[in-house]
């Protein structure tokens, strides 16, 4: 038996039928063809399906899809306006803080989550808020500068403050 749900998909009224047992990532992909969240695991510990999930990072590998009636995400096809790339997809490119692609949408939601939060984070923050997204290929460190360079980017073009995502 499906259950039909109402909700919020990166700023769009979105309906669709699910399995009361469909998890968030499924019907993102499957139903929504929203194909940029990623399922790296499938058990919460890689961080490549994490999606901001009514002012949450969250693994939407682990939230059930039904959770989503009345509720706001954000995937990664959320970010970048059809003229431009998100300041941070632009840094990951420049510092060349991507390999396979698996985990970038998931450090980039969690990355914007994080400047959100805290728009002018330490390394150490940076790299504690992105712990929970698995890269097998970049060591971390180039992701790190990326999104400590679109921090400093971000504060000197006076972009505002969007507060309010817990970790």
């Amino acid at each position: 038996m499906t259950t039909q749900v109402n909700t919020t998909i990166n700023g769009n009224p979105v309906q669709f039928h699910c399995e009361p047992s469909d998890t968030m990532l499924k019907v993102l992909r499957d139903n929504l063809h929203l194909t940029g969240t990623k399922e790296g695991c499938g058990s919460g510990d890689c961080g490549a399906c994490s999606i901001i999930f009514d002012g949450r990072l969250v693994c939407s590998c682990l939230l059930l899809a039904v959770e989503a009636q009345d509720k706001s995400l954000e995937t990664v096809e959320g970010m970048a306006s059809a003229a431009a790339l998100h300041p941070l997809q632009q840094s990951f490119l420049q510092h060349g803080a991507l390999q396979c692609g698996i985990c970038t949408p998931g450090l980039l939601i969690a990355a914007e989550a994080l400047l959100r939060k805290n728009p002018r984070p330490t390394e150490t923050e940076v790299r504690f808020w992105i712990s929970g997204n698995l890269c097998r290929c970049t060591g971390y460190d180039k992701i790190v500068r990326a999104i400590l360079d679109t921090s400093r980017q971000m504060s000197q073009s006076g972009l505002p403050d969007k507060t309010g995502l817990q970790p």
